[in-house]
């Protein structure tokens, strides 16, 4: 069996893992499978910036070029923080970040673990009271950071969003089984 990774696992082992979606797709696997297609262009992941396009042109013999503008800004890493005070505890950040750095209970007051946040942006939208704000990740520099950089947060960033999407498609698989439970006649 042949042991070399696919083309779209080398790619998406170079995204930065952020999920964040700017690039138009779901998530970076599905950007990877895309770009490995030839569906997608390798200029659309801000997160990543120019150390990540130099890498993917690497990898793919490609020019770089620069960062797609209509995918949004390439800025230093970010971390979501969330302005206490003014949390409502609606959870519904909680439900839009992909990697679960976001914790606190329906009602009460939340928080961000800012070592688990990738900075995607993706709490901010369904705040209802608009207490989230993205500021620079003091854990990681504040220039941009290096491929190499990249793909050491990355890894972190990638198991738990793996861990994430089993979590979830296990408790729907056990809620389809209950739900089964209850609809079969005694």
């Amino acid at each position: 069996m042949d042991a070399t990774p696919d083309l779209a696992t080398r790619i998406d082992a170079l995204l930065p893992q952020t999920q964040c979606t700017r690039c138009g797709y779901q998530g970076c696997r599905p950007y990877a499978e895309a770009i490995a297609s030839g569906a997608a262009r390798i200029n659309r992941c801000p997160p990543g910036g120019e150390p990540v396009l130099a890498a993917l042109a690497a990898l793919l013999g490609a020019d770089a070029e620069p960062v797609d503008p209509d995918c949004g800004p390439v800025q230093p890493p970010r971390v979501a923080v969330i302005v206490e005070a003014e949390c409502i505890g609606c959870a519904k950040c909680i439900d839009a970040c992909p990697t679960d750095a976001i914790v606190g209970a329906r009602k009460w007051m939340h928080t961000v673990i800012a070592s688990e946040c990738t900075g995607c942006d993706l709490c901010i939208p369904p705040c209802p009271v608009d207490c989230i704000v993205m500021e620079p990740d003091p854990a990681r520099p504040a220039r941009l950071p290096t491929a190499d950089e990249i793909g050491t947060a990355a890894a972190g960033f990638r198991r738990r969003y793996e861990a994430r999407l089993a979590r979830r498609a296990r408790d729907e698989a056990e809620r389809r089984a209950a739900l089964a439970a209850v609809a079969r006649p005694a």
